[in-house]
């Protein structure tokens, strides 16, 4: 498995993957796949370039409860093995490792249903920790629902230590969670191989 940049020699795979139903965002998971298909539709081109918003002049994000707030600075990257698995993304505040409120964490990851359990979601993150150490971030944020015991075991895997327990905004139901951080460093590069 590799982390691959958006790209029309990935898209068809993407699209099959949506018509499926499948999206990133599993709060609206339905929805986001048709809202998507319908700007690959549109322009393709335009699509893919949104997958790379380092000055964040894309549209505002759509949080779960159907709020929208202004668009950080990020990058997706998607898994490939031949075929898409799924996506992380990485989002960030020039200049800090602070985030606002609306945003849980730096990265944020999802895998397809049907490649799940195949380590793709460790390597993946591993792969993307160089990237943010580029970004000159100190350090990454992560959150993870608390019975979410395969995601804790990604980021525990990567270096990842429990933060905090919180509370989620409002627009995210309100519901506990768990903050987990992973510290820059020389351990990133001796990690990157995916191992």
């Amino acid at each position: 498995m590799q982390l691959v940049t958006p790209s029309l020699e990935h898209l068809a795979s993407y699209v099959q993957t949506l018509e499926r139903g499948w999206s990133a965002d599993s709060a609206r998971a339905a929805l986001v796949a048709q809202e998507e298909l319908k700007k690959i539709a549109d322009d393709a081109g335009a699509f893919l370039a949104s997958q790379i918003d380092r000055e964040a002049r894309g549209e505002p994000v759509t949080l779960p409860d159907g709020s929208q707030v202004a668009r950080l600075p990020g990058l997706r990257r998607w898994l490939w093995d031949g075929e898409f698995c799924g996506v992380i993304g990485l989002r960030w505040q020039p200049g800090t490792e602070a985030l606002p409120p609306y945003c849980l964490g730096h990265i944020g990851y999802a895998i397809v249903p049907w490649k799940r359990r195949l380590g793709y979601a460790t390597q993946a993150l591993s792969q993307i920790l160089p990237e943010a150490q580029a970004l000159g971030l100190r350090y990454v944020e992560i959150t993870t629902d608390p019975d979410n015991l395969a995601s804790q075991r990604v980021i525990e895997a990567n270096g990842g230590v429990l933060h905090e327990r919180f509370i989620k905004p409002e627009s995210f139901g309100s519901s506990p969670g768990l903050r987990y951080r992973i510290a820059m460093g020389p351990q990133i590069e001796q990690n990157g191989n995916g191992a």
